[in-house]
């Protein structure tokens, strides 16, 4: 083989490479947060309607795990969005980076709230977060020492709850929705109590420990990443209780009916305007270094963000999305269409 012949050959295999990577994916890979999966998947359908672009491909893994997908590093093998219920933490930002993902654009959707709910079939249940605590930590407060959780039924708890037995069906480690629910409904519940109010100010990490430990007694029950599956199970056993996000219930409304904590029922309205303590925001994330090279990524982003979309009047607060206000969502329409990356 001539020098010619090889650099033709060599020319044509690099080119068929390039092709073959580039027509390997011409559609979006979205994967993340069951709570977000309901809104991504509404988008991307009326994206694949209204576009020449593909309808992106949205898979529900979990924040914790859409994150560890994400960040496994660039190409088309790894996902070019993910979804998330929670903000992303300094070390999963450290994991991309290590992975070469050093270009993330973050993107604010709006609120969402954590709801507890039970079936329609019992009666609507009245919580403090306190008593959310004492039902479901680990260890709680007893006679000024910590023990051991030895609440079985939720009248031990107080005599004005039911008289049954504590069954809280609840995501798992890896969702969004659980660590948004230690980190609001937990920690808030313990901040009640005057024994680990003193801790938190003596010792942040042991107090954020007990926080954030759930019981591992058979009180809470792990239930996976499908909160149609939680509603399900709520419907065939009335004494249960359910953990998820505030859309589930809102397209529920007909089976379950929202727990009423601290004096506000989980609504639209009281979630938008800041009277349910239980509350988070909702993510994208995204590749930058995807955009340009995955068909339509920059126009699905700009979908997502449109006032049509998440607006006030927006499709997807027909799905239960709260809406940012109309300054954060230009803010956060601007930011994205200009690509700018995150910084914590």
């Amino acid at each position: 083989m001539t020098m010619r012949t090889f650099a033709l050959w060599a020319a044509m295999v690099l080119a068929f490479g390039v092709a073959s990577t580039a027509a390997a994916r011409d559609q979006i890979r979205i994967v993340g947060s069951s709570t977000v999966f309901p809104f991504s998947t509404t988008v991307a359908e009326r994206f694949g309607r209204t576009t020449l672009f593909k309808t992106p491909v949205v898979e529900s893994t979990g924040s914790g795990g859409g994150l560890k997908l994400f960040c496994q590093g660039l190409g088309v093998q790894t996902p070019d969005v993910t979804n998330a219920s929670r903000r992303i933490k300094s070390s999963e930002v450290e994991l991309c980076e290590r992975n070469g993902v050093s270009a993330i654009i973050e993107v604010q959707i709006g609120f969402d709230g954590i709801v507890l709910a039970n079936s329609k079939r019992a009666d609507r249940i009245r919580l403090t977060q306190g008593q959310i605590f004492l039902a479901l930590a680990k260890e709680v407060p007893v006679d000024g020492r910590l023990v051991d959780n030895p609440y079985l039924k939720w009248n031990e708890i107080d005599p004005s709850l039911p008289d049954v037995r504590i069954e809280v069906l609840g995501p798992p480690p890896t969702s969004g929705t659980r660590d948004a629910f230690v980190e609001v409904a937990m920690e808030g519940g313990a901040k009640q109590f005057p024994m680990l109010q003193a801790l938190r100010k003596q010792d942040k990490d042991a107090f954020k420990r007990i926080a954030h430990s759930i019981r591992e007694d058979g009180a809470y029950i792990d239930a996976g990443e499908n909160d149609n599956l939680i509603i399900q199970k709520l419907e065939a056993n009335p004494r249960a209780v359910g953990i998820f996000g505030f859309s589930f219930l809102d397209q529920n409304t007909d089976k379950i009916q929202g727990t009423i904590v601290d004096g506000a029922e989980p609504t639209f309205e009281n979630i938008a305007e800041g009277r349910y303590a239980i509350s988070r925001s909702l993510y994208l994330y995204v590749k930058k270094a995807h955009v340009g090279q995955i068909p339509g990524l920059e126009e699905f982003v700009a979908e997502f963000t449109s006032d049509q979309a998440s607006g006030e009047e927006g499709y997807l607060t027909d799905r239960g999305l709260i809406p940012l206000s109309e300054v954060d969502r230009a803010s956060v329409r601007e930011s994205s269409a200009q690509l700018v990356p995150l910084e914590l």
